[in-house]
């Protein structure tokens, strides 16, 4: 029992796990991860990561993960509208030059990450399948995880003052802490295009047509990522069918041939996209962090933002010169709580942005399509209504306030160009009462979000 004994127990090397390994080793925790399957995993999402995401791995020192995985640079992102684009590139900082994310093979990076794990003091990583967790039955505090190492028959016991569940978005352990389930909002379908040029190099491609929005981005240099959203997946045997006749003629010309080559040769591999707020993590002995705790829409790609700040932030409220000993749970917890609240800045954001924007992209009434015209018209003024939005959406702006003035700044001027697309004065007793209605649901859109992110 002793050779089984850590500080911190961790289920899952994925971006969050390794991370976080890595900080409390760095710290002279001893630190234990555990991982189902050490081999290079392959998901169609966790591929961008925005500059909020990079600044945050290179505060942890870990910013060499992004070398030698033929990533490539991102610079913002480009929205086609009905085949009218814009160009939405991240804002420029005080040096005058523009921040930059990073897109590459998901699997790649996560490889990276692991090896640093590995490297970092007081840090083992063990290929294994968790189990359980073990208690207190007197307490029911969480005293580490039963596991079954890759190879053996019976199950080993490892504790842990404090555990943590990191196991992704189907986790095994969330419901030893959160009772609340993923909201499925849509479905993710992949494929990977083999040297096509994008309309805008260096940028994430946002493509809104007659259908749910389709993402492009470079993750390597001869593969191109595209994810096709779908809010509920065709019949068995028809998707191969949908993509070609429905899909594919609303992308770029140019982008067309290598898309219905992707559909005929790939696998089509697909991912649920789900909504989750996080809920304060009370349980003692045990927390969760990543998509155990917290999911949002991946359209914004900003999953892996928030989990590295969130490791940063975790890595300097439970340090040793704060919480000399964790197994002193009452302080673990009140710290715990701090987090809760700490992170909203940033994750709040980044949650109500993807929702919200989900929401209009995906646009399947006629309110929401004034708001999603709206939004693209807002994007074509540039300066500000564009600089404001990316803040927000790459990370670097976290301040609420901003989101709020933008969506409804958006709102409005969507009102504004429904009026002048009608006749004057006929068109616009018929345009008013429209105009209420596209207020009102504007407001249905983003309220149950900020009411999840911030009221709980």
């Amino acid at each position: 029992m002793a050779d089984h004994k850590y500080d911190v127990a961790i289920v899952g090397a994925g971006i969050i796990g390794c991370a976080l390994a890595s900080a409390f080793g760095k710290q002279g925790r001893r630190v234990l991860v555990l991982e189902r399957d050490l081999s290079e995993p392959d998901r169609i999402v966790g591929e961008l990561l925005q500059p909020g995401g990079v600044e945050a791995l290179e505060k942890l020192g870990l910013r060499d993960c992004l070398e030698g995985i033929d990533a490539i640079p991102v610079y913002g992102y480009q929205c086609i509208y009905h085949g009218e684009p814009v160009t939405i590139s991240y804002p420029r900082q005080s040096n005058g030059k523009r921040p930059e994310g990073r897109s590459f093979h998901h699997g790649k990076f996560i490889q990276k990450l692991r090896a640093a794990a590995r490297a970092a003091p007081n840090v083992t990583m063990v290929e294994a399948t968790a189990k359980d967790v073990l208690r207190d039955e007197a307490t029911g505090q969480v005293l580490g995880v039963v596991a079954k190492p890759k190879g053996s028959t019976t199950n080993e016991t490892y504790l842990a003052s404090l555990t943590v569940s990191a196991d992704g978005y189907a986790s095994n352990f969330r419901k030893r802490c959160n009772l609340r389930k993923p909201e499925v909002r849509s479905t993710f379908v992949g494929l990977q295009l083999i040297d096509v040029v994008l309309p805008n190099p260096n940028h994430g491609h946002v493509i809104m047509g007659d259908n749910p929005p389709v993402l492009l981005y470079q993750i390597g240099t001869h593969e191109t990522r595209a994810l096709v959203d779908m809010q509920s997946l065709p019949p068995s045997g028809s998707l191969k069918s949908y993509l070609l006749e429905v899909v594919a003629p609303d992308l770029p010309k140019q982008i067309q041939a290598s898309f219905r080559k992707a559909v005929e040769v790939d696998r089509l591999p697909s991912m649920p996209n789900s909504f989750l707020p996080a809920a304060p993590n009370n349980t003692h002995g045990m927390i969760l962090l990543g998509d155990a705790m917290n999911m949002r829409h991946p359209l914004t790609g900003g999953g892996m933002t928030v989990a590295f700040n969130d490791v940063v932030l975790l890595s300097q409220l439970l340090a040793p010169s704060v919480v000399p000993d964790l197994t002193n749970t009452d302080l673990v917890l009140e710290q715990m709580r701090a987090f809760h609240w700490d992170r909203k800045a940033l994750s709040g954001v980044v949650n109500i942005l993807a929702q919200a924007l989900y929401s209009l992209f995906a646009a399947n009434d006629s309110r929401l399509r004034v708001l999603q015209r709206g939004c693209f018209k807002y994007f074509q003024l540039g300066g500000n209504c564009i600089d404001g939005p990316v803040g927000l959406l790459a990370g670097i702006t976290k301040r609420p306030f901003v989101l709020f003035y933008h969506f409804f700044a958006v709102a409005l001027y969507s009102i504004f160009c429904m009026f002048k697309s009608v006749t004057p004065l006929i068109g616009w007793p018929v345009a008013f009462l429209n105009s209420i209605l596209v207020f009102w649901k504007a407001c249905v859109v983003i309220f149950p979000y900020i009411f999840a992110e911030f009221m709980v």
